[in-house]
């Protein structure tokens, strides 16, 4: 998982791993810029000069320095490790996170489009990932990431909404071995004990060095690209949704999932990030994006940002009814069981019919869960 809480154990792994949904063939439309500009879109390249630039909360950017999740208990959020360095002669954005082996010498490092207005279209990003630290000893369980999310309210909130672009983990974590680079689509989870909803997909092989990752959300799919090249389809099937069900903040973070590969002294590693762009309510193709970004650019526009201004609307398409796994309408409500859209249970001595398809567990009776159960 990403930021606001753990990510994925070893046995969550495990048990989701039959639930990664393999890369299909697609179609992208390759919507004209002037219908994504007509829709909103953001796009920054990061010419700032500092975490204390003026513009970059003006812009709508915050630099996370409050404690908590996700990494090393102890760990603190460090503004100052959010830099805007030259490279290859434009300016970037820096994150740069550290680690002793302990966690009051940890520091991890986080940005946010706090206002949370992310949902449906395209998501893209130039990204330079980093297999080794640029000083100290390799080995860190160091996590360098692209995505977006929605607070989760309580356990297993069932709005809960959160999608990791990549999540790049260069010497592994979670029990799994580096270099492996994740994408991820969430349902819901809850933090203490660990039980996560979700479908991932990852690649077991590097991506040190600058990529570009694309994602797209439309009409019930998310589906994720690095280069180009299409690395994972979620959608709507399955025991539970994983398409987002609200808006979301935007974010960056590098951070630490523990300190098990840490071999003594004091190691620093760098996520750099050249441009970031979102086209509302839009699928472009990846080539499409990136020309945007680039157009962008050429044309002298550092920043830009009028999400909201164009007539655009952005819904989620309604969930899916499963028929396959159905319970029999009157049956008594009982955790472990899938429930499809229309079904009916009994609880309590009252009937009830499920609105959003998914997997009851304890906590979720209904009840207490009006979002996903309407007493008939």
């Amino acid at each position: 998982m990403s930021r606001s809480s753990t990510r994925l154990t070893t046995a969550a792994a495990a048990a989701v791993s039959a639930l990664t949904m393999v890369a299909v063939g697609v179609t992208t439309a390759t919507g004209a810029p002037a219908a994504a500009a007509a829709c909103g879109a953001l796009f920054d390249d990061f010419s700032y000069s500092s975490h204390t630039d003026g513009n970059l909360g003006a812009h709508g950017w915050q630099v996370r320095s409050s404690a908590g999740g996700p990494g090393v208990p102890g760990a603190r959020w460090a503004p100052e490790g959010i830099t805007f360095p030259t490279s290859d002669g434009d300016k970037v954005m820096q994150l740069a996170a550290s680690t002793n082996g302990t966690g009051a010498g940890t520091t991890q490092t986080e940005i946010v489009q706090g206002n949370r207005r992310f949902l449906e279209g395209t998501y893209a990003s130039r990204i330079r990932f980093s297999d080794a630290p640029s000083s100290g000893a390799d080995g860190d369980h160091v996590n360098q990431t692209f995505f977006t999310i929605s607070p989760l309210r309580y356990d297993n909130d069932p709005i809960y909404s959160e999608l990791d672009f990549s999540e790049y983990l260069p010497n592994g974590g979670w029990g799994e071995a580096g270099p492996i680079n994740f994408q991820t689509s969430w349902h819901t989870y809850t933090p203490d004990p660990w039980y996560a909803e979700n479908k991932n997909n990852s690649q077991r092989r590097s991506i040190n060095g600058w990529h570009t990752v694309v994602s797209t959300v439309s009409a019930g799919h998310v589906k994720y690209y690095v280069d180009g090249a299409l690395v994972a389809d979620h959608d709507r099937s399955g025991p539970f949704d994983v398409y987002p069900r609200q808006a979301m903040s935007l974010n960056f973070n590098q951070w630490f999932i523990d300190t098990a590969g840490h071999s003594g002294g004091t190691s620093t590693y760098l996520q750099q990030v050249d441009w970031v762009y979102y086209a509302k309510d839009q699928v472009l193709s990846p080539s499409t994006a990136v020309a945007n970004a680039a157009g962008f650019r050429s044309s002298g526009v550092r920043f830009k940002d009028d999400i909201g201004s164009g007539s655009c609307t952005s819904n989620p398409p309604p969930a899916t009814t499963t028929t396959t796994a159905q319970p029999p309408a009157g049956g008594t409500w009982a955790p472990g069981t899938f429930y499809a859209v229309g079904a009916q249970v009994t609880y309590g001595g009252a009937s009830y019919r499920c609105l959003q398809q998914h997997t009851a567990i304890v906590s979720w009776e209904p009840p207490v869960t009006p979002a996903l159960w309407q007493r008939v």
